[in-house]
């Protein structure tokens, strides 16, 4: 029997998650060889380019607060893979997953089989961790999963799955080497998990997206509920830890809901899973319990999404890692936050668009620091800070190859201006990054239990 390091060692031998193979082949004969567990439950299924992971943590917030049983599967993680497969909003644990591991290793090792043999590739880490999520969920058993796509949708090993309700977040450039060069290319991938039978929601989106989605709603006949026509936001206003909104959902007005995320691009997300969640809860018209609805929304995770992990200096971590995702983070740090002075730390992958993200930030950045995340795929920092000269003139851009060091030094001028929250610094530009300095301030916190920081290709 393996034990946990030697189930990661497994996953992590197989193809990367970051490249894909357009073609649901091997996840499916995995599923049928199964049982097909991922039909023992509702779905729904989360999207797009940004606010994946941040709208299905909410979706399924809200739906636990329902006294809901539920499984939650996002990508990718920040610190530990089990955060990926969640059962009633905690991280699987560990003896559940090697269980559910037993369970499917000898079929997974079938199709490994048949797929060489017949010259392809073994299932690689995202169709196995997929596999077992799918199959964890319906062994727990819940009532709902809610599943964040990896990439695209139409090819994602996640759409073995029939969704009830298909949700598509935002849709931007990003992946373009997978999904296409245009908007309409990645649109027309992210809608594929529209399904017939399904309800499916949009946010607002370019004309073009917008088109492409519809488009795909009208070929398979499902109803299309679109943010600012069918559901929206009516006001927010900045709170302490994140911001108070009202909303009106698809079937009635929600007033003085807290929601823990920061920015205009979050409360935009709030909207989408108020209405995914009424969707899913059926077509009544009475509105939803609205002090159910503040709990679930209250109780969400925000980790990764523009929180503070420390606050003297105030450190805040943000995982956007592509210009729109950026865009997004700069608007969120002018709304709601006052800082004198703010030191970035940033660090992409090398398939990132780096001129469009350093220009995104250039407006709320007073000083840069350029490292380089512990990926393969890592943009080196001497590279990252000649893409950061076109955009940061007069500003200081300081180059710290290791991230620790870089952090270590941000903190220091932070500290060094003296005033209480006048200095703070902003980590972002890619998941493994932040992943890597959540480990940090949780050791500090006295968590020495937290996995260690290693070279990994996860996709983001």
């Amino acid at each position: 029997m393996v034990d946990l390091p030697q189930l990661w060692a497994e996953l992590e031998s197989r193809w990367p998650e970051s490249i894909i193979d357009p073609s649901l082949t091997r996840i499916v004969s995995v599923m049928e060889l199964l049982g097909d567990p991922q039909r023992a439950y509702p779905v729904i299924q989360v999207a797009g380019t940004n606010g994946k992971t941040s709208t299905a943590r909410m979706i399924e917030s809200v739906l636990r607060a329902y006294g809901l049983r539920t499984g939650l599967f996002t990508s990718p993680h920040l610190v530990d893979a089990r955060e990926r497969i969640r059962l009633d909003g905690e991280p699987v644990t560990a003896e559940r997953l090697l269980d559910t591991w037993n369970d499917i290793e000898p079929y997974v090792r079938l199709v490994d089989k048949n797929s060489t043999d017949a010259g392809g590739v073994p299932l690689s880490y995202f169709e196995v961790i997929t596999s077992l999520a799918y199959a964890a969920f319906a062994d727990a058993p819940v009532d709902v999963a809610i599943i964040e796509v990896g990439m695209g949708g139409t090819w994602d090993a996640t759409s073995v799955a029939a969704a009830s309700v298909a949700v598509i977040t935002p849709i931007g450039m990003d992946h373009a080497e997978y999904l296409g060069h245009t908007i309409e290319q990645i649109a027309r991938e992210k809608a594929g998990i529209i399904a017939p039978g399904c309800t499916a929601l949009t946010a607002r989106q370019t004309d073009d997206a917008r088109s492409v989605v519809a488009t795909r709603a009208r070929e398979v006949d499902v109803p299309l509920k679109i943010e600012a026509e069918d559901f929206g936001l009516l006001s927010r206003d900045v709170a302490v830890g994140g911001q108070l909104v009202s909303m009106r959902g698809l079937r009635g007005d929600y007033d003085e809901v807290f929601v823990p995320f920061f920015g205009e691009h979050q409360a935009s997300n709030a909207c989408l899973a108020l209405a995914a969640v009424e969707a899913f809860l059926g077509s009544g018209d009475e509105p939803l319990d609205v002090d159910i609805v503040r709990e679930g929304f209250a109780s969400a995770d925000s980790s990764g999404r523009l929180h503070a992990v420390r606050l003297d200096p105030t450190v805040l971590v943000d995982s956007a890692h592509n210009p729109h995702g950026a865009r997004a983070l700069a608007a969120a740090i002018h709304d709601s936050f006052t800082f004198d002075r703010l030191i970035g730390v940033v660090g992409l992958l090398s398939d990132k668009d780096a001129h469009g993200v350093l220009e995104a930030l250039e407006p709320v950045l007073d000083e840069l620091i350029v490292t380089t995340p512990a990926s393969p795929r890592a943009l080196p920092a001497d590279d990252l800070a000649r893409v950061a000269e076109n955009y940061f003139s007069g500003k200081d851009v300081v180059v710290e190859d290791e991230v620790l060091d870089a952090v270590d030094r941000a903190m220091g001028i932070a500290d060094a201006d003296g005033d209480v929250g006048g200095s703070g610094v902003l980590v972002t530009g890619s998941v493994v990054l932040v992943g890597d300095v959540l480990r940090l301030f949780a050791r500090e916190m006295g968590r020495p239990d937290m996995p260690n920081a290693a070279d990994d290709d996860r996709m983001e």
